[in-house]
């Protein structure tokens, strides 16, 4: 399983259904950070420099966040984090996951976003829902 993790509370939700879809089966839990940098094309290379650093503490602090939400209820799974849009990577590890271990079933799991802003301009949720080639879990 793929979890788009932000350590926002639809991002808990979704590692926390993650970890129920997985009980009793084989396999493991991607957690995936996704830092977005909108205009990366209109930063100075220092300032590239410094945002890169900011996602390593942002990084670091989620990894913390998910082994304590996961201490206990599940010992499979590994963080990792990128930078890019945020659905095109999840998709992206799903398809790399997918390529790996082609007898098994890959599913990228999100948490449905409550801010009223992605009912007009869409959301993680509604773009994967639109383009992912594997199974998609929605948690609400």
């Amino acid at each position: 399983m793929v979890v788009g993790y932000d350590g926002s509370p639809p991002a808990t939700r979704a590692l926390d259904g993650a970890v129920r879809l997985l009980s009793g089966r084989d396999g493991q839990i991607d957690v995936l950070y996704v830092a977005h940098v909108p205009a990366v094309d209109d930063l100075s290379p220092d300032a590239l420099t410094q945002v890169e650093l900011s996602f390593d503490e942002i990084a670091d602090d989620l990894k913390a966040q998910a082994t304590d939400q996961l201490r206990g209820k599940e010992d499979r799974w590994e963080f990792q984090w990128r930078q890019g849009i945020i659905p095109n990577e999840l998709i992206a590890e799903a398809e790399h996951t997918a390529e790996a271990h082609p007898d098994d079933t890959v599913v990228i799991v999100v948490g449905s976003s409550s801010q009223a802003m992605h009912r007009l301009v869409g959301s993680v949720a509604v773009s994967l829902s639109r383009h992912s080639p594997v199974p998609l879990v929605i948690v609400p």
